[in-house]
Order: C-alpha cells, then structure tokens, then sequence
C-alpha cells in the first residue's frame, strides 16, 4: 500500500476514483462543495434523488461535469458534530470495501473540514493499509477474490500538510506492525512455532539496523533458573525460545519500555486438555507475542525516540508422558513455588518468568500482553482488552491511548481482596484461583511477578481474533501500543 499527500484543485485531480464526504440532511463537507461547485451543482443533485438520506452509506457516480475524476464516490458520515478519526476510518472502510469490489486499485481521498488534522489522516491511512492485508501463506489467491487499494492519495489543505505527511508516515508504519502480528497469529501452528518465531525475530534485526534480536534456548533459560517456562515446554517435542528484541531510539541513559507477550504457539491445554470445538483457534494463543512483533517493528519504522524491548516467551503447551500434571510443584525464576492445579493455565507460567527476566533492564514501564482467560471474553465480550494495573497514572495512560488509536481497553481490578484466591497448601502460590473472577486472578497472579516496576497487564482474549466466517488475527492490540509508545516518546503529532 502507497500512501501520499496530494494539493492543489480538487476538481483537476485525475485519478479512477475521488472519495468526498457527505453529512446528514445532505451536508456537504468543504471538498465536497469545492466539487459541487466545480460541477455546477451536480453532487447536490445526486444527493437530492435520497440515495443517501440519514449520511450513511455510499454513492457513485460517474463523469461528473467539470471534474476530472473518472468517479467521484460520495461518503456517508453521519452528523457532522459526532464525526471523528474513528467513525471517519470506519466510513471509510466501506468505501474500500466497494472498491475492492470494482477492482479500482487507486484512490484520492479528500479529508472534510475539522477533520484534517493528524488524527484523522492517520486513522483514515491505517484503515488503508489494513484493508490490503490478504492472508495467502498456505492458499492460492481467490482468482475472483476483491482487489486491494494499492494506493491512496490524501488532499489536504497546504496548513496541514506537514501533520498529514507526518501521519501517514506513522500510518504506514503501524500498519506494517498490524500485518506482521496478523500474518503470525494466522499462520497454522506447524508453521509458526517457537523456533519460527525466534527465526522471524533475528530477520527482524537483520533488516533493520536500529534493532538487534537475541534468543535463549532452553539449556540458557534452565542455567538462569526459568523452571515455570520451561516446564510448560515440557510436553512438546518443539524446545520453548525467549526472545529479546532491542530498539535503542533513545538516549543511552534513558530506561527503556519493554513490551511483554505471551507467545503460546498452540495451547491444547496439557494434560487438562481443552474441547476439541474450536481448538483450531488456539494456534492464537501466541497473539500477545505477536503483538509485541508488531509494535517493535511499528516503532522502529517510525523511528521514535525511545528504548524500547521486546521479549517473547515462546512455547506449545501439548499433552506428553513429561507434561506437567495437576498437582506438580515449580519453581519460578524468581525463587517463589507454584502448584499447577490446571495446566491450561500455562500462559501465566511463562509470563511469570519473563516478567522477572525483565526486571535486569530497569524498565520505566512494562506492558504485557496475552489471550490470558476465556473469563475475560465472558466479562467484556470481545470489544475492548482487559486492562488490569494497580498504576492509576499508567491505567489513564493506557486507556487514552486506546481511545485515540479505536483499540480500546476497560480497566478491571486489581485488588489485594483477590489474592487469598490463589492460597496453596503446597506451594507460594496455586495458578488459578477458582472459577470466580478467573481474569482478575489471573492478573493478580502476574501481579506478584511485578513488584520492581510500573506494570499493567492486557488481556487480549476476546480482541486477538475474530471468529466466524471472518475468522482471523485482528493485530490488535498493535495500534494502541504504538500509540502509547508515540506519546511516552514526546513525539510532536500536530494533533
């Protein structure tokens, strides 16, 4: 996907395609009565036949007098005072979807009044680049499948240019990051295992001279003491990789941001093995990990001037004769006990080890992410991801950031009332606490892993994927990161 900005009249612009929005109660946004005028009124005309009551929907027309488009397609944005970056992205996608249909690979988009600022344009640019995501790894290519946009030119007037140019820059990077974790979490789990995923991580770094990748098999993690990983990795014939991507963007005393995810290549359960409905989509259980890909490599590209980290705990969790089985005792890297009462509730054993492996770096803030519990898709649906933080200033962080990047989050709690929940009679601690509240005492169980930093911890259960007949990786929750690493990093956005 090309993404550009483009001035000058807007009547005069050749292209297949120009996309103009229009309001409720047929409302004409500032370049769309540039091209009413221009066309002596014939926009206003179209619009009068009632195609378009209540300013949703879409409208094509064809040859418009006085404009060089070859069509010009009339955008429905609903009321113009409730109109933002996301229902504008949203509109869009409609848009995109009905080109893809006429197979018109080039468009020129002409961004409304209010709504040119850099939020606006870069959402409308990452929409883009998402919509040209095909997943073809192991399929051929539909031969009548949709054609995607290849490229998009945004106009703008000539004062925002520089806030556009800057977005679509961002836009395009993170749109990088967003394919990258989709393409990995859609990838079959024969495909995509640990030892893959580490492979990925050291192209990663050969491609990008501002990252370096560093991974640890299992014989290193064993000498560091990482026994709840590893014994997670027990049951599989794939040896588990801890992956450490650094991005050193900022100043070398600066503490860096590391980005945690939980990287479970295929979760049958173990030996409490889970239903076999649906177990296809557990090749998304390293969707965290994923995520964690595509923000390091959306932050590189935009070049941010921050340190950041990225590490990977990467496993299977299968059912074996050296499985872990309900009862077994390990010990952590960080010296406390944990009695497995169930071993589908590995992710949490090994995101307790690396979250102590992190704490060498002095992080500023560590963020984890992991499709952690079904309970959390039972408290939320599958709408926003679970955020769980003692951190008041960190939990408003996050959940601005995931308002302005439409990847939101709803903060849960994260109370000391919880804990009692995961008592053992055996060990430190057991790692679950019960059918109550299962998301809240999973958090409260990597909680106690995380007391030498600011920590919050996302649940992504219910944002990974979507299921059904769209069933596929979503990438989030790559834009909220990279929007939270945009802002930690002072980057200047015009917004």
């Amino acid at each position: 996907m090309e993404l550009k900005i483009v001035g000058g009249d807007l009547a005069k612009a050749k292209t297949p395609c120009l996309i103009i929005g229009v309001f409720d109660k047929h409302k004409l946004s500032a370049p769309a009565a540039a091209v009413d005028a221009a066309s002596d009124g014939a926009v206003v005309k179209l619009l009068r036949r009632g195609d378009l009551d209540g300013g949703k929907g879409w409208l094509m027309a064809y040859d418009l007098p006085g404009v060089a488009a070859e069509r010009v397609l009339l955008l429905g944005l609903g009321k113009r005072k409730e109109c933002d970056a996301a229902k504008l992205a949203k509109a869009l996608g409609t848009a995109l979807s009905r080109l893809a249909e006429t197979h018109i690979t080039k468009a020129l988009l002409a961004l409304p009044d209010r709504l040119d600022d850099y939020a606006c344009a870069r959402a409308v640019g990452l929409k883009a680049v998402e919509s040209a995501y095909r997943y073809e790894r192991t399929k051929a290519p539909k031969e009548d499948a949709p054609t995607p946009l290849a490229r998009l030119e945004l106009w703008v007037e000539k004062a925002q240019r520089d806030a556009a140019e800057r977005a679509l820059a961002h836009a395009d990077a993170i749109g990088a990051g967003v394919a990258l974790a989709r393409e990995l979490g859609n990838l079959p789990g024969n495909i995509c295992t640990p030892g893959y995923l580490a492979e990925q991580a050291l192209k990663l770094a050969d491609a990008h001279a501002a990252l370096s990748t560093e991974v640890l098999d299992e014989a290193a993690m064993e000498g560091l003491g990482m026994g709840a990983l590893l014994s997670v990795s027990r049951g599989s014939r794939q040896p588990a990789k801890l992956i450490k991507m650094t991005y050193q963007g900022g100043g070398t005393d600066a503490k860096p941001v590391v980005l945690v995810g939980k990287g479970l290549t295929f979760d049958a359960g173990g030996i409490s093995i889970k239903p076999a409905a649906d177990m296809d989509e557990m090749k998304y259980d390293m969707a965290g990990g994923a995520s964690v890909f595509g923000a390091v490599l959306a932050a590189v590209r935009m070049g941010l001037p921050i340190n950041l980290i990225g590490v990977v705990p990467a496993s299977e969790n299968l059912p074996d004769g050296d499985a872990n089985k309900p009862g077994d005792v390990v010990t952590s890297l960080s010296g406390q006990t944990i009695e497995i009462l169930n071993t589908d509730a590995e992710g949490r054993l090994i995101l307790c080890d690396a979250l102590t492996y992190v704490e060498r770096f002095e992080p500023d803030v560590v963020l984890d992410m992991a499709t952690l519990t079904g309970a959390c898709i039972v408290a939320l649906g599958r709408h926003p991801s679970g955020l769980f933080t003692a951190d008041d200033k960190l939990a408003r962080e996050l959940t601005e950031a995931g308002e302005a990047a439409a990847d939101r989050v709803w903060r849960m709690p994260l109370w000391e009332d919880y804990q009692q929940q995961l008592d053992s009679n055996f060990a430190d601690m057991a790692n679950i606490g019960g059918r109550d509240a299962g998301a809240v005492t999973a958090a409260c169980f990597l909680s106690r892993f995380t007391k030498a930093y600011p920590w919050a911890h996302l649940d992504i259960a219910g944002t990974a994927w979507v299921k059904g007949k769209e069933k596929g990786a979503t990438g989030r929750p790559v834009p909220l990161l990279a929007e939270f690493l945009i802002r930690r990093s002072g980057v200047e956005t015009g917004a």
